[in-house]
């Protein structure tokens, strides 16, 4: 059995807390990366950091599975191959089962006015008209081959566990992409994976779990028009009640 990290001590002041907001306020869904390479010491860091999450019970249900190289190619040739078979015959639709149901039925306001801001926007820095299927196409795909990014991570539970083990799981989460920001890197986190998970599973061995989500990680395309799109955030006060 592998030695357990040791809890840090207890602090009451962040050093330098203007870096942790810079952190959260600098990540973004970044989706054209460089072909660099990240260090295995770099991402073991990352991880290391990111476990300190809160779980219910302390319970850590994350599985995490990195892919790279040879194993990432392998992979996104078949989940690609997938998507293309999906494309041409809907049938196959009741093939490929997301694990959860991640988006409602029914879209409701305001959350399908945000939806359809996204999408728009995203389409337009790339120059995809209305109604153009083939380039949409194309972009969806590009989720399968990780904007480029060299380093594809898949986040796992058992599949014995509740719900409550996606909340969890989504905190460890939000803690790589923010360890990832204080590395210099960026990371785009996907569900559109999930359709694919039994093609998933089976290649990182995860037999018995349930697939999450996946994360794309590495060196930013700074210049790839892609990259400018930020959606905009909420107000506090549109979401926020005040009980003294």
């Amino acid at each position: 059995m592998l030695a357990s990290l040791q809890a840090p001590p207890v602090r009451t002041v962040v050093a330098d807390p203007q870096s942790v907001h810079a952190a959260i306020e600098s990540r973004f869904c970044c989706r054209e990366f460089l072909a660099d390479p990240v260090e295995r010491e770099t991402l073991e860091r990352i991880l290391r950091v990111a476990s300190w999450a809160p779980s219910g019970s302390n319970n850590q249900p994350w599985k995490v599975y990195v892919v790279q190289g040879a194993s990432r190619a392998a992979l996104s040739q078949k989940v690609r191959a997938a998507q293309d078979a999906l494309s041409q015959d809907p049938a196959l639709a009741d093939s490929y089962r997301e694990p959860y149901q991640y988006y409602p039925v029914e879209w409701v306001s305001p959350y399908i006015e945000r939806r359809r801001a996204c999408g728009f926007g995203l389409y337009g820095v790339l120059n995809i008209a209305r109604g153009d299927r083939v380039r949409m196409n194309e972009q969806l795909l590009r989720n399968f081959d990780f904007f480029g990014a060299p380093v594809g991570i898949f986040f796992t539970n058992d599949e014995i566990l509740a719900e409550g083990a996606l909340v969890d799981t989504a905190m460890f989460v939000q803690n790589v992409m923010l360890a990832a920001r204080a590395e210099g890197l960026h990371t785009c986190v996907q569900a559109a994976w999930n359709r694919f998970s039994s093609v998933v599973l089976p290649h990182i061995g995860a037999q018995g779990e349930r697939l999450v989500c996946a994360l794309a990680l590495g060196h930013a395309d700074v210049d790839a028009p892609v990259n400018t799109f930020r959606p905009d955030r909420a107000d506090p006060a549109s979401f926020t009640a005040w009980l003294d």
